[in-house]
């Protein structure tokens, strides 16, 4: 397929993971489980686009209001998903990053998320961004925070007004660039706090697959629908 424009940036909300199990007669776990598979589909397709960044919303602060039962499943296919595809995410040249407050997560899924980004910090190839214990809201507001004390420590005007330079500096997607294309699965047509900031001029696509069900033509659709798209970035073009 040809496309004029690729997207440097994708974001998705993976949604549809607990309707695709119970659809099928199964666990919500095995729809998780089954949701680690839809993400190498995407990351392989990904890579033959040469899509360079891609964000993931594995789990955001709203979400420690579910079951405790399902967010330990969840964490526990996370850990698996690193422990078993680590060694083949890095063979195909994909970094791992990390956006998220680090606060609420587990030493040993820390560990684990910092051993995979250490791993393939130098890999160029394709960003596999998962925003995990994620909320634009406290991205957003911790982000000033960590400013404010950035300049206290080399005794900065804290009155200076913030550009958006310096703001997005300390976002934690940076240095990733803005969001082109933000895709959310299972019918749904909301952002639900992801990358606010990131997404002020992205082309938002909504489809009523699962996102389980998400494959190779699911994403071919959301670029060709991208690559319709005349981007005017409020001006008149």
């Amino acid at each position: 397929m040809k496309l004029n424009t690729i997207p440097a940036h994708i974001a998705v909300i993976m949604d549809g993971n607990g309707r695709w199990a119970e659809s099928q007669g199964k666990k919500r776990t095995e729809g998780h489980r089954e949701g680690a598979n839809a993400i190498d589909r995407l990351l392989d397709v990904a890579l033959e686009y040469k899509i360079p960044n891609i964000s993931l919303y594995a789990f955001s602060t709203e979400n420690w209001k579910r079951p405790i039962t399902e967010i330990q499943a969840i964490f526990g296919l996370l850990v698996e998903f690193i422990e078993t595809r680590l060694d083949t995410i890095h063979s195909k040249g994909i970094r791992i990053h990390h956006s998220g407050a680090r606060n609420k997560l587990s030493k040993t899924v820390l560990t684990k998320i910092d051993h995979a980004m250490a791993v393939t910090k130098q890999n160029k190839k394709l960003t596999a961004n998962f925003c995990l214990n994620y909320g634009g809201h406290e991205e957003i507001l911790s982000n000033f925070s960590r400013i404010m004390a950035v300049r206290k420590s080399k005794k900065e005007s804290l009155d200076k007004p913030i550009s958006p330079k310096e703001f997005e500096k300390y976002l934690y997607t940076f240095p990733l660039p803005p969001v082109d294309l933000l895709i959310r699965t299972a019918g749904e047509q909301r952002i639900s706090n992801f990358l606010l900031w990131q997404s002020a001029y992205a082309e938002m696509y909504f489809t009523n697959t699962l996102w389980p069900d998400f494959g190779r033509t699911s994403l071919e659709e959301a670029l060709l629908f991208f690559d319709s798209r005349k981007r005017k970035f409020g001006g008149l073009l």
